[in-house]
């Protein structure tokens, strides 16, 4: 369609612009079938020199359009594994809040289903690896976890285990000593009961995971790992979620959208108490009729820029009465998404 589009212009010698938002690219060419024509009646004996000068017409044309298309897909949603943050990535964000604040009073860019990278459209959440989630921002991990310590979604493994994502989180911390990762770990089947003890099993090497029920602050939290504990997961700090039973589920994305709405205000009344608030835009149609075609990409797709957009109104309303939202809990966030929910603590 979007080829069809660009013909279309080339065709009615409409002028093609485009300037980037980062100010760095921005180019503007006019071609019609006028030009061409003329170059080609002057270089009929020379077909090599015509189609050199007709590409040296198009290319602009081409180029930006390709950017353009890459660019507004890495700002906020992303579904590329390679990772290449831009310079305004803040890998040290939590460095300039305060010591004395409460975890609990801090908006938190988080993913849902961490790890879900493996096994197909229904079951992948994330394009980046966790590493790279981390250098991006990302201090929610949300892990799905059976009792053989091994990470899943749903019934699919994730080629990881408990064990690997504590390693790569305090390999991260050691190397940005501010920071802090809140970590839930969600029991997962086979063998839902044994989950706790494999989580202390892991942890009990470490003097730097926090697991009780009180809320630290920043200060006390600095490169270290905090348990959030919800449902039957009784280890770490407390956390509320927003979304009601079934909000996960998509056959109509507009209507996720006024639901994802809904729970952001409610997160923003919520938040500041004695509990972590938690909020997801993910979503999924898959196990619907209607919305069986919905994925978790295809959903975060339309979600992300939206969502975007929703937290910079949000953020006028924080600046006039100051408060916060908690943890927001994204599938396949871009960098641009990612800040624009760090940006809601200033």
């Amino acid at each position: 369609m979007k080829n069809t589009v660009l013909s279309s212009q080339l065709a009615q010698t409409r002028p093609f612009s485009r300037q980037y938002k980062d100010g760095v690219v921005g180019m503007s060419s006019t071609c019609s079938t006028t030009q061409i024509n003329r170059f080609n009646h002057q270089d009929k004996q020379s077909p090599n020199m015509r189609n050199i000068l007709i590409w040296t017409l198009l290319a602009p044309l081409l180029i930006a359009f390709q950017n353009d298309c890459c660019c507004n897909a890495q700002q906020d949603f992303n579904d590329k594994a390679d990772f290449h943050p831009p310079q305004s990535n803040a890998a040290d964000w939590m460095a300039s809040i305060e010591d004395r604040k409460l975890i609990s009073h801090i908006t938190i860019p988080g993913s849902h289903d961490t790890m879900a990278r493996h096994y197909g459209p229904a079951v992948i959440c994330q394009a980046w690896r966790l590493k790279d989630q981390l250098m991006a921002g990302i201090r929610y991990l949300d892990i799905r976890m059976n009792g053989n310590s091994i990470i899943v979604h749903g019934l699919f493994e994730q080629k990881a285990t408990f064990a690997d994502v504590i390693k790569i989180t305090q390999e991260f911390l050691k190397d940005h000593k501010k920071e802090t990762v809140l970590l839930r770990v969600k029991p997962e089947w086979p063998s839902k009961g044994r989950v706790k003890q494999g989580v202390q099993r892991v942890i009990q090497g470490y003097n730097n995971i926090i697991f009780t029920s009180n809320i630290p602050t920043m200060g006390e939290a600095r490169g270290k790992i905090v348990l959030v504990q919800k449902d039957k997961f009784d280890l770490g700090i407390p956390i509320h979620g927003t979304d009601k039973k079934g909000d996960y589920k998509v056959i109509d994305i507009g209507k996720k959208k006024d639901k994802i709405m809904i729970n952001l205000q409610n997160a923003w009344k919520e938040c500041g108490k004695d509990r972590v608030i938690l909020s997801y835009s993910s979503g999924t149609g898959i196990g619907t009729i209607k919305g069986m075609l919905l994925t978790p990409r295809r959903v975060a797709r339309e979600v992300n820029p939206w969502l975007h957009r929703y937290l910079e109104d949000l953020k006028k309303k924080i600046i006039e009465q100051p408060s916060c939202v908690g943890v927001i809990a994204m599938d396949f966030p871009g960098f641009d998404l990612i800040q624009a929910v760090i940006k809601l603590n200033h």
